[in-house]
């Protein structure tokens, strides 16, 4: 990850690769946003603009000569789009405007960000938006074409600020989530041959020990004792793999605790859809099918790194759902933790059987509240498209992941549970079956069908289907892949929790 420090000095006479300031749109063309640069400099860019393509717009970047008046090599331009009534900037749009600046300098060793960061709100969310951007991941590329992606190593945000220690602190806390946004898209981004259930809890290990999450306790269950256990939807699903399952459980407790939550993650390392196959098209991107998992793991850690005063416990559900002569049958009856019996009418929706085993076992040891995060259903994405998500569950929860999403800057939209769908659970053999013969209202259905295990629990269930993998064109701080959405959510949601 980059190192990020925070400068006083005025920019233009800082020597790097680039220098990074923005623009926006007006009434009257563009307008440089940028107080210490040399006022015929800003002359010329403004003047230039509609010759050099420059809008202002959000996301629009460009690149031109720094000129004698400016000590970095080139001057990067980033789009702020329109100023906010008050004169200043959204502050995800300064996230994504440094973001996309970051990224395009792949290749660069060092570059001055002198954006907004006039308070702690747009420094947080600069800092943020420029970590987030110097993201490639190159482990499996020759070490030429990895060179050329190689994100900037160094940056320096311009601020006012920059001796404060509340400046400092926030600084650090961006660095935080981008280590917990990163090391996601990480493991989303991981080939499946090199990640299945006992590799991830293995990550799962590490990740604890390397980033430093002081008082993270770890234990695994593998697929014999998950069997002894009752976990019968994880062990279900995992039953046709030669690479078994496990249900990886990580426990922060810090002491005098505000709350206590737990976050249930699902992690298919590998959805071929199992006996209901899925076609080959689809299967392209299955390996992010443990996105939610691996949300799950960075939150934790990044909770226990930061020091929150709340309880958090993650599961990580894991299991690769493959088509093989031990596989789960369409037809099969399997018995849940906790004693529900599921009749299996689609082993392609396998996701919510071992999310439900999670449910009850964070039911079970007892929390203020469960969320659970999944990239759950194709019907997420029918609905909200690929860059916005999807919570439903107890109001008040599901309202509080709500305004924890709008506060970081992630796209979450509430979906009711009509009562109506819930009688699409019903099993002519079993307690229930775990797909409806309707495809209408396909997320909302499989929410209905987690509520039945976390009783009166408050809970939230969040489908990040198509947000978690990025297939098209890299935008603001998000690359092609693994995106690592619901981490900032998930955290933003503990924070409130802990009155931070």
């Amino acid at each position: 990850m980059a190192d990020l420090t925070l400068t006083g000095k005025k920019p233009s006479t800082i020597a790097a690769d680039a220098l990074v300031v923005g623009t926006c749109s007006t009434s009257d063309g563009v307008a440089v946003v940028a107080d210490q640069l040399p006022a015929r400099l800003v002359e010329q860019i403004e003047s230039l603009a509609p010759r050099l393509g420059v809008t202002g717009a959000l996301q629009e970047v460009r690149t031109v000569p720094a000129g004698s008046d400016v000590a970095a090599d080139v001057l990067v331009l980033t789009g702020l789009g329109e100023r906010e009534p008050d004169g200043t900037f959204d502050h995800e749009t300064l996230r994504t405007a440094a973001g996309a600046a970051v990224r395009t300098l792949a290749g660069a060793a060092d570059a001055v960000i002198a954006l907004p960061a006039v308070d702690e709100a747009e420094l947080g969310a600069v800092a943020e938006g420029a970590l987030l951007g110097a993201y490639a991941y190159t482990r499996y590329r020759e070490e030429k074409a990895a060179g050329k992606l190689t994100p900037v190593t160094r940056l320096q945000v311009a601020t006012s600020m920059y001796r404060s220690a509340r400046a400092k602190a926030v600084t650090a806390r961006a660095e935080v989530l981008a280590a917990a946004v990163q090391g996601t898209r990480d493991l989303v981004n991981c080939p499946p041959n090199d990640l299945y259930p006992a590799a991830f809890a293995d990550a799962a290990k590490a990740a604890v020990k390397e980033l430093g999450a002081r008082g993270v306790k770890v234990t695994v269950l593998d697929d014999k004792q998950l069997v002894a256990g009752g976990y019968g939807g994880i062990a279900g699903v995992g039953q046709g793999s030669s690479r078994g399952p496990r249900l990886v459980k990580l426990t922060y407790a810090p002491s005098k605790a505000t709350s206590k939550v737990a976050i249930v993650g699902k992690g298919i390392t590998f959805d071929t859809g199992g006996i209901s196959l899925k076609p080959p098209a689809g299967m392209l991107t299955m390996k992010s099918d443990m996105a939610g998992a691996a949300a799950v793991l960075h939150t934790v850690v990044a909770a226990a790194r930061l020091g929150l005063p709340v309880a958090v416990t993650g599961y990580l559900c894991l299991a690769e759902n493959m088509p093989s002569a031990t596989a789960q049958r369409p037809s099969d009856v399997v018995t849940m933790r906790g004693g529900k019996t599921v009749e299996i009418t689609n082993t392609d929706a396998e996701g919510r059987l071992v999310m439900a085993d999670g449910l009850v076992a964070a039911v079970e040891d007892g929390h203020d509240a469960v969320l659970d995060i999944a990239t759950l259903t194709g019907a997420q994405m029918v609905a909200l498209g690929n860059r916005t998500s999807a919570v439903m569950g107890s109001d008040a929860v599901r309202d509080e992941v709500k305004a924890a999403a709008d506060t970081v800057g992630e796209p979450f939209w509430p979906m009711p549970l009509p009562a109506e769908l819930q009688a699409g659970l019903k099993s002519n053999v079993a307690d229930m079956v775990n797909a409806a013969s309707d495809r209408a209202g396909g997320m909302l259905f499989a929410g209905h069908f987690l509520a039945e295990f976390v009783g009166d629990t408050p809970w939230a269930h969040l489908d990040i289907a198509g947000p978690s993998y990025n297939e098209k064109a890299a935008h603001g701080y998000t690359p092609v892949g693994g995106t690592g959405v619901g981490v900032r959510t998930l955290l933003g949601f503990l924070e409130g929790r802990a009155g931070a």
